[in-house]
């Protein structure tokens, strides 16, 4: 009887976990209706950069005449083989691929910047496999949207979604071509919302485990009711394939980017005019708060919006239009999707106490490229020292622990101070070992300074100081 219990347990049990198991793959989402209706919107991308067939060398001689660098656009996607310059000098055509979706029936494709940028012709082929040559109706390099348009009608369409709902957990799906195979379908979940780099500041990106790969980019990111949620844009990897760390741009950017291509071909953002830091455990309760968040403005430009507003360094922003700032990387792209003359809404705090400001917008200045100027603003220091100081207001001298004197360094002209180490932010202590005890100050000590000798500065950054040496440029 005891053996035959433990076997009639043993069964019992077995049966109880195969259940489990069943049950548990039962509960996953079934992809299938939403990839049917989905797949036919999704395209493959298709461009080529023309080369140069020359008959032969300029020198009459045989043979290549040398490496060229090969753009970045081809290098994201795809190996170039052999000799990039090709026989006699000529140089072939470079080809490389993408994914992309059609949102309007008569023709209109979102796919990436980097996907077409530099191309010559693009090719998008549809899930039926008809194929058409597609028009650039423009292209923005800072949210990484292009917008196409191909010569058709009554084309299949995916309905675009909200990004905000997102909540990390949530199942979602990617369609592309990963190494030019068409409709590849791969799923996943939300692993984080708002992830920003240097590189795209006005990108605040989806961050999934869905398998991404070459080829996957401009493709869609699709929530479990078919709708566009992403736009696939890139992966962090060190060997170029998928880990599991992968990247979209939020619908609501990518929208707003494809609204000011239609109208003008380009896009405009707005521009605030602050730098701004992080608040950190200290500052927050220098400055009243009761945890760290928000942007600390560190500088405010001169004539910008910020200042006509009444906005001060010092000040810790909190919010833009209602929506909260948990960290500094939160405010550009919540500022860059407005578009110049936009009027909002800034919350800070200054002094322990909250005040909100309205601001209208600046332009963000750009090439016709899209690409941000360089700043090509004259040298403001008027000083040998290269380099722009103010005050230290009250609430950023608290942050900084006290410290006796100083001046903040709020611009610098000096390629020597920069390339030393010296920033914005940084406070100033001494100059030669003579205390700074002010701007006057600073600047009677900087107007007695010898031409063409190295000056050593004492400065204060994050709570600790240091030494920076440099010598200065001499004036023609």
């Amino acid at each position: 009887m005891t053996r035959k219990l433990i076997l009639v347990s043993f069964a019992t049990l077995l049966m109880l976990m195969t259940e489990a198991v069943f049950a548990r793959v039962g509960g996953l989402p079934d992809f299938t209706e939403l990839v049917e209706e989905s797949g036919p919107a999704v395209v493959n991308i298709r461009v080529t950069q023309f080369g140069e067939r020359a008959l032969g060398r300029p020198d009459g001689m045989d043979g290549p005449q040398g490496e060229e660098e090969i753009p970045e656009f081809f290098r994201r996607f795809f190996d170039v083989p052999g000799n990039p310059n090709g026989p006699g000098g000529s140089r072939p055509d470079r080809r490389g691929a993408g994914s992309g979706f059609i949102f309007e029936s008569d023709g209109y494709i979102i796919t990436n910047h980097h996907v077409v940028d530099g191309a010559d012709q693009i090719i998008v082929r549809m899930a039926d496999r008809r194929e058409f040559e597609a028009e650039l109706i423009g292209s923005d390099p800072l949210s990484d949207i292009a917008l196409l348009k191909i010569d058709a009608e009554d084309l299949p369409t995916l309905k675009l979604g909200d990004s905000k709902n997102l909540k990390p957990g949530e199942w979602v799906v990617a369609i592309g071509s990963p190494f030019n195979f068409d409709q590849s379908v791969t799923a996943g979940i939300v692993s984080a919302k708002g992830r920003s780099t240097n590189q795209q500041q006005y990108v605040p990106f989806i961050q999934t485990d869905v398998a991404i790969n070459r080829g996957n980019s401009g493709g869609p990111l699709l929530n479990m009711d078919g709708e566009v949620v992403g736009i696939n844009s890139w992966i962090l990897s060190s060997g170029g394939g998928y880990i599991g760390l992968s990247f979209s741009i939020p619908i609501e950017t990518a929208n707003g980017a494809v609204k000011q291509l239609l109208e003008t071909g380009k896009v405009s953002r707005g521009l605030l005019g602050v730098q701004v830091g992080v608040v950190n455990r200290e500052m927050a309760e220098a400055f009243g708060l009761e945890r760290p968040v928000g942007a600390l403005v560190n500088d405010v430009s001169p004539g910008s919006a910020a200042e006509r507003a009444g906005i001060e360094p010092g000040d810790v922003i909190l919010a833009f239009n209602d929506e909260r700032i948990e960290s500094s990387g939160d405010l550009p792209p919540l500022v860059g999707v407005n578009p110049p003359g936009t009027e909002a809404e800034v919350l800070v705090v200054r002094n322990g106490k909250e005040k909100t400001f309205t601001v209208t917008l600046d332009a963000l200045e750009s090439d016709d490229e899209g690409n941000l100027r360089a700043s090509t603003q004259e040298d403001r220091s008027g000083n040998v020292l290269g380099i722009v100081v103010e005050p230290i207001n009250e609430n950023r001298r608290r942050a900084l622990g006290n410290p006796e004197g100083g001046v903040l360094v709020s611009h610098i002209d000096s390629d020597a101070a920069f390339r030393a180490g010296l920033r914005n932010g940084d406070v100033v202590l001494t100059i030669n070992n003579k205390a700074v005890e002010d701007v006057d100050g600073f600047n009677s000590i900087v107007e007695s300074l010898p031409e063409g000798k190295a000056v050593a500065l004492r400065v204060m950054r994050d709570g600790i100081t240091r030494y920076i040496a440099y010598t200065p440029a001499v004036e023609d």
